[in-house]
């Protein structure tokens, strides 16, 4: 240490040309912590309040969410109870004029936005805005406030006996969330079953991912514990109070579900209290500690590993470098792990016994499920990803409903009667697919029709986001997913879901 100080002082005092010592203490930083593993990592002082926010649970600003349509900030929802709803602030309005400076036609970015009208809670912002009908600008004046950032995304009834809960990440308002989610399913006197959907999950709060699967567990059971070199051996046990430690329950994962997703379905597979239904989980198993340096800045620092309660290590190896690491995903894809169980790999000199059925199960990366199914062959499309990835879909979305949004609510008062008669029409898709064509989206014959059935289904979720809130995007975008399908299939068959549960 004392040597890279002298160093950095010698560079400042005697190099021949100027130097930035800042960023050349940060860049080494970033490159020492990226020999270490692959979670260690530096965060600049900028950095670390945007970093926080999604795990913290809110921000501050005005309670919009926007979208850049045609180089004009178009307001897309505003958030229930937030500042822009309570001063009357609508879907659809378009935002020309910003504290008195033009913003439309500028060459707008999403970053520019969030600098604009984010702020300290109590400051004021004025607005200009234009909305459909209205001969002049309407003026508005915002308080901006906190807003919360929700990290349950839906919660509704599969069918009369299934409910269905999605968690995006584990963020300080999880708990609460899933306590409103699940005493609001109870109130169908039907439900017996719970589908817990962490796809995609991330991660997020330790505390917060030992406090959902004390829902599901009795009480002292294991939940997880942590153990490294210099990190003793700290175990984390479930509570005598749970919302859902009885009835059936099916947790989702895929390989985009990572860390504190993990250790929820590690804690419910090693106590055989349910099924895990999907794909190998990321394996992300690494403790990472914060450390804050003298300027402000923050090193997230491994300082341990995450175990099951079987003594299963969840961190996949990073032995081959960082790089090596990152092409996981690739790996699998290529080795077909995404689309066949017979094309998973096991490591058979890591076998664990669950703790009440005493059923095998794997180590070496990763929560291996108890029922596989098989990536969606979608990502193999080009043009429907191109289609989404290059916002052409979301865009034609966004002017559709700048037109019909009012009509749709008057025409569909409630979700119910707008999933059971609502439907995205051809000449919508044709208009998508001429769009592509302008953007020179590479395209035949077959992807085309393989991808009109998925605009519009897609598209409809969209507009049921936009329009009724994002609860009604899952139970749209939900309907015929093949895992869906095989979580109520498996679920709705008692001896089917307790034979799986007692296999050895």
């Amino acid at each position: 240490m004392i040597k890279f100080g002298r160093l950095l002082r010698l560079i400042d005092s005697y190099y021949v040309d100027s130097t930035n010592v800042d960023k050349l203490t940060d860049e080494a930083i970033v490159d020492l912590l990226s020999k270490l593993d692959p979670h260690s990592v530096y965060i600049s002082k900028e950095e670390v309040e945007k970093m926080n926010e999604p795990l913290v649970g809110s921000f501050e600003g005005i309670g919009i969410s926007f979208n850049i349509l045609r180089d004009t900030l178009m307001v897309v929802t505003t958030i229930p109870g937030g500042p822009s709803e309570k001063v009357g602030l609508m879907p659809g309005d378009r935002i020309m004029v910003v504290d008195g400076k033009p913003i439309a036609g500028v060459g707008l970015q999403n970053s520019d936005v969030m600098d604009m009208l984010r702020g300290d809670k109590g400051t004021r912002v004025d607005l200009q805005v234009q909305r459909n009908r209205e001969v002049s600008l309407l003026d508005f004046t915002i308080i901006r406030d906190k807003i919360p950032l929700y990290s349950l995304d839906a919660s509704y009834m599969l069918n009369d006996h299934t409910g269905y809960i999605k968690i995006n990440r584990f963020a300080a308002t999880t708990t609460d969330e899933f306590d409103t989610a699940i005493a609001d399913l109870k109130k169908n006197p039907g439900l017996e079953n719970l589908v817990l959907d962490l796809r995609g999950n991330g991660g997020g709060y330790l505390k917060k991912a030992i406090e959902l699967a004390d829902q599901f567990l009795g009480p002292d059971k294991l939940v997880v514990y942590t153990e490294g070199n210099n990190d003793r051996r700290k175990d984390y046990e479930s509570s005598a109070v749970g919302e859902f430690e009885h009835g059936r329950l099916v947790v989702l994962i895929d390989e985009g579900s990572a860390s504190a997703s993990e250790i929820v379905s590690g804690a419910i597979q090693d106590w055989d209290r349910g099924l895990i239904i999907g794909r190998r989980s990321f394996g992300k198993g690494l403790v990472q500690q914060p450390f804050p340096l003298t300027d402000g800045s923050v090193v997230r620092l491994t300082t341990a590993h995450y175990y099951t309660p079987s003594g299963r290590c969840i961190q996949k190896p990073y032995d081959k470098g960082v790089e090596e690491y990152r092409e996981d995903y690739l790996h699998r894809f290529e080795s077909g792990e995404l689309f066949s169980a017979d094309s998973i790999h096991l490591d058979k000199s890591q076998v664990y016994s669950t703790l009440v059925n005493k059923r095998e199960v794997y180590g070496g990366g990763g929560i291996m499920p108890d029922v596989f199914v098989p990536l969606d062959t979608t990502s193999n499309y080009a043009f429907y990803n191109q289609v989404i990835r290059r916002n052409i879909l979301n865009t034609a979305i966004l002017t559709y409903l700048d037109s019909n949004r009012e009509t749709i609510k008057n025409k569909y008062p409630d979700f119910a009667s707008y999933d059971n008669k609502f439907s995205i029409g051809d000449e919508f898709v044709e208009n998508v697919i001429a769009q592509a064509a302008e953007e020179k989206v590479d395209s035949d014959k077959e992807s085309i029709d393989f991808a009109r059935p998925l605009i519009k289904k897609l598209g409809k979720a969209l507009i049921a986001r936009d329009v009724f809130g994002t609860n009604y995007y899952f139970q749209v975008i939900n309907k015929d997913e093949e895992i869906i399908k095989k979580a109520v299939e498996v679920l709705e068959n008692n001896s089917n879901y307790e034979k799986i549960l007692a296999e050895k």
